[in-house]
């Protein structure tokens, strides 16, 4: 197995998990030529004792392992929201295993013998989504933040704003003026540090907060 200190610093990192040591050594040959930092292991169990899960990057992951094999693998990850983009290994006669694979998430399967090009780009664009989806946690993130700030008023105002009720409709199912109901709209877009009403929207619907109508 390759354990490459992690003191170095790296944006991302390809995991890779076979068996087959040929394989691993190949894999890391070509992606490290391409300019990435790998880590490759023998075995599910190797991956999950090591602190790869708590790095950026992608996997991957060969179907056909001794012990947990790879689509248990996914699951185990699946089960523990690991979001660790996927990139199946299949050797010939596994395409239904792999299809089962993109159906639980992976982003693509790799079938050997692999096509050097078509694999190198199917890891950048695992670890393109992997970035994407990191941003789009930290931007929910952000916005629940700013959600906690809001009064209990506030929250009610908002679902109804982003219905997309007049303030003279929300004054009248609050029982409040509509000139409260414009302060409290204030407020909102102030906390939430939303630009315009369609940007309010949108962070309600990433966040999941309210219904819309």
């Amino acid at each position: 197995m390759n354990t490459p200190s992690m003191t170095r610093s790296h944006e991302h990192w390809v995991f890779i998990v076979d068996d087959d040591q040929a394989m691993r050594a190949s894999l890391q040959w070509l992606i490290e030529a391409d300019g990435l930092a790998v880590r490759s292991f023998e075995s599910a169990d190797a991956f999950l004792s090591s602190d790869a899960l708590s790095l950026t990057g992608c996997l991957l992951l060969d179907i056909r392992m001794p012990g947990m094999n790879g689509l248990e693998l996914q699951a185990h990850l699946n089960q523990r929201a690991i979001g660790l983009p996927i990139i199946m290994i299949t050797g010939h006669g596994d395409v239904a295993m792999a299809v089962k694979a993109m159906k639980a998430g992976a982003v693509d399967f790799i079938e050997k013998p692999f096509n050097a090009e078509n694999l190198l780009g199917s890891i950048h664009q695992a670890l393109h989504e992997d970035d994407h989806a990191r941003a789009q946690r930290r931007h929910r993130q952000t916005i629940n933040a700013h959600l906690a700030t809001l009064t209990r008023r506030e929250h009610e105002v908002m679902e109804q704003v982003i219905a997309g009720h007049s303030n003279r409709e929300i004054a009248a199912s609050l029982g409040v003026s509509t000139k409260t109901i414009e302060v409290h709209r204030a407020r909102v877009m102030d906390k939430m540090q939303a630009g315009s009403l369609a940007e309010l929207v949108r962070m309600a619907l990433l966040a999941g907060a309210g219904k819309l109508h």
